[in-house]
């Protein structure tokens, strides 16, 4: 089976998007899977600043958090991003961190299926999709790797307040299961 890292872009403390990640790994496990959560939390990670150095050199001229996490990006074989959404787009800090990954552009990655996890308050089926499309553009960058799908928790506003909800729960385990 595959290996499976499921990056969490909350920071906040019982985030609903965490909650979901830890379904889905347990669903991932489940399946026969590795399966593991790296938070953002507590973690630095500075924005790109376009110089495009890691275009030659493989690494980042920057010095914090971003090129270690890059390296699990790297050596994954399932990716899942999981994300509150924020003004209908990916955190901020999901965002810095895609951009962060640009050393992989050129390298020898594993990743072939990457995967969207994504929260909010509203629950209509449009709220992820701009979320969604930044992801796509980001996996489009890498030839052999493909968009493989969206969980989309909506309908969650308060922290802890998807660990409340069975039938959500549920259905991100399944997803887990599912995971290629």
């Amino acid at each position: 089976m595959s290996k499976v890292l499921i990056v969490t872009a909350s920071l906040r403390p019982s985030s609903n998007s965490d909650i979901l990640a830890e379904e889905v790994r347990k669903g991932a496990l489940e399946s026969g899977h590795e399966a593991e959560i790296l938070s953002l939390k507590g973690k630095q990670i500075a924005f790109c600043r376009g110089c495009l150095a890691c275009q030659k050199t493989q690494k980042c001229v920057i010095k914090d958090d971003a090129a270690a996490i890059a390296e699990k990006v790297r050596q994954a074989d399932t990716l899942v991003f999981a994300t509150p959404i924020y003004y209908y787009e990916l955190s901020g800090q999901l965002k810095t961190l895609l951009d962060r990954c640009n050393p992989l552009y050129t390298m020898d990655y594993r990743f072939r299926n990457v995967y969207l996890l994504c929260t909010a308050a509203e629950d209509e089926d449009s709220v992820p999709e701009k979320a969604v499309a930044g992801l796509q553009g980001w996996t489009d960058c890498f030839e052999k790797a493909v968009y493989s799908g969206t969980f989309f928790g909506g309908g969650v506003n308060d922290p802890g307040e998807a660990g409340k909800k069975a039938e959500l729960l549920e259905k991100a385990r399944e997803f887990g299961r599912k995971l290629l």
